[in-house]
């Protein structure tokens, strides 16, 4: 039996580290252990994708949209949900329209996905309205504003850029957009983009389902499920993770996690306490036994906390400025020109994966 509840997922970045199979393996491990079985158990028929359903906005990687096929849109089919959704930014090639997409390159062709790049009214059985919005672009801004004003639909959703919600999991840094109060008509308007979850007044950004890099690491992350009755908004929790951080304090006695959590994820050692050597490298002997895809460990990281730099020092306009000015906002005696040398030459060589 059909029910009134609808999912919803946003930024999926299938293809993320450059289609590394460990994140595929992750995001398949949410899909066949977590959103399906909820999505058959509670007989949910439809599915509201809210943007960047890719993670390249310039090439496509055969490998990725075959491990997503599979894990995802063949599972749509043999449940015959069907999911509803719009660009994100990373769907789209151009910045200031959305004209070449990936999703109307790659998705349009299945029946079970309804594709919306203009701004579109979802009407359910129950009576409800939802309004969807497209990524607002320099060419379809002035459409799109138009909608957001006239649209006769209590709930929005979209892929937005609104200031002043959180922008990282591990600091506070605000984000930049427009403002919040042009949607204050709107009972309640749901948001992907930002990848942690935060809300102010009617507007809610629903954050990552899953864990995609280490900002995610502080955050319970879960996909959201909309009662379109009763108009409710329940958060499913996603138990798995793929960063692990982990203290070292050899004053008390503490576990290490177990090699079912801990194997083919990212690892990080946080030392709080050292008195004892030999302890630690017992403790740091068993993390690596239990086979981490990556083991990182930390010996004093207080001045690089996310809660030691004030957002108002950190400048969001670009990659390049942002890691310049979060530097320039960190107190520390070290070469800070050294510093942003390195996170430079860093961004430089990732952009040139990235094109690979």
């Amino acid at each position: 039996m059909q029910s009134n509840k609808v999912a919803i997922l946003n930024d999926t970045h299938s293809g993320v580290k450059n289609g590394s199979d460990i994140f595929l393996d992750y995001m398949e491990k949410f899909y066949c252990d977590v959103f399906f079985p909820y999505c058959e158990e509670n007989g949910i028929k439809t599915i509201l994708h809210l943007g960047d359903y890719f993670e390249h906005r310039k090439f496509v990687n055969y490998k990725v949209l075959k491990r997503n096929r599979e894990m995802f849109i063949d599972q749509l089919e043999r449940l015959g949900i069907t999911m509803h959704i719009v660009p994100g930014n990373h769907d789209v090639y151009w910045k200031n329209t959305n004209d070449l997409c990936s999703l109307t390159e790659q998705l349009v062709h299945y029946d079970c996905i309804k594709v919306h790049m203009e701004p579109a009214i979802l009407h359910f059985d129950s009576g409800l309205d939802v309004a969807m919005l497209p990524w607002i672009t320099e060419d379809n801004q002035e459409q799109c504003m138009e909608f957001v004003k006239t649209a006769a639909a209590p709930i929005l959703m979209g892929h937005l850029e609104l200031e002043g919600f959180k922008y990282l999991g591990n600091a506070d840094i605000k984000s930049h957009g427009m403002d919040h109060k042009l949607f204050s008509r709107y009972e309640m308007v749901l948001s992907g983009h930002y990848h942690t979850a935060s809300e102010k007044d009617n507007v809610k950004y629903l954050g990552t389902q899953y864990q995609l890099t280490w900002s995610d690491a502080v955050d319970e992350k879960a996909f959201h499920v909309l009662d379109t009755e009763t108009r409710s908004l329940e958060r499913i929790v996603n138990p798995h993770r793929l960063f692990h951080r982990v203290e070292f304090d050899d004053s008390k006695t503490q576990p290490v996690p177990p090699s079912d959590e801990i194997k083919n994820c990212f690892v990080k050692v946080v030392v709080v306490n050292k008195k004892d050597p030999f302890q630690f490298d017992k403790f740091i002997d068993t993390i690596q036994s239990h086979e981490p895809f990556d083991l990182k460990i930390i010996e004093s990281f207080e001045e690089f906390t996310g809660d030691s730099i004030s957002d108002t020092s950190v400048s969001l306009e670009d990659t390049s400025t942002l890691l310049d000015s979060y530097v320039d906002a960190i107190e520390t005696d070290l070469d800070k020109e050294r510093i942003k040398a390195i996170l430079q030459s860093f961004y430089n060589e990732a952009q040139t994966l990235d094109a690979a």
